[in-house]
């Protein structure tokens, strides 16, 4: 499977997002004869089909940045029940993400915090004849000094995060999860 690092999608709807300092996007291609899957799949598989070691990443994230008054989400012992039950629709939440906008082939996820806000897109169109192509972008707007400094750390790991959610999406869909 091949990740391929790429630009904000012209078709993205966050391509009319303004004032956004932080922009990066990666995307890749499955196969998909039947046609059968679609952006509410996605978004799910985005919250279950990442490494075990982002987990702990993010669960060492948290611990930190409740110091410094950021937002860190609830801990739910019913992960597995809510995303049961998660439709990818506007206002629905997981953890850190909350669904911005939905439309037929794009999920918006994100959350506004009073040192910063961001976007995740997952972004899913047609490829060639038997393959789509998933696009995840993301896009972090710094409001002080406070937002720069958390995403200092954050920075260096994006780049291996956003391809590890990638490839687990991928894999998740090719074993038919």
């Amino acid at each position: 499977m091949q990740i391929e690092k790429t630009g904000l999608a012209q078709q993205s709807i966050l391509k009319e997002e303004n004032g956004y300092q932080f922009i990066d996007a990666y995307k890749s291609r499955f196969p998909d004869p039947e046609e059968a899957i679609d952006i509410q799949q996605i978004g799910k598989l985005f919250f279950s089909g990442g490494p075990k070691w982002l987990d702990r990443l993010f669960a060492l994230r948290n611990r930190i940045v409740k110091i410094f008054g950021l937002k860190v989400p609830d801990k739910n012992a019913q992960r597995e029940l809510q995303l049961q039950n998660f439709r990818c629709e506007p206002g629905e939440g997981m953890g850190l993400f909350q669904v911005i906008q939905l439309t037929e082939n794009e999920v918006v996820l994100g959350e506004d915090d009073q040192h910063l806000d961001f976007r995740v897109s997952l972004l899913l169109e047609k490829g060639n004849l038997n393959d789509k192509v998933l696009t995840i972008s993301t896009l972090v707007k710094f409001h002080n000094r406070m937002g720069h400094l958390y995403f200092i750390p954050v920075r260096p790991f994006h780049r291996f995060i956003v391809p590890a959610m990638l490839k687990g999406i991928i894999r998740n869909l090719k074993e038919g999860k």
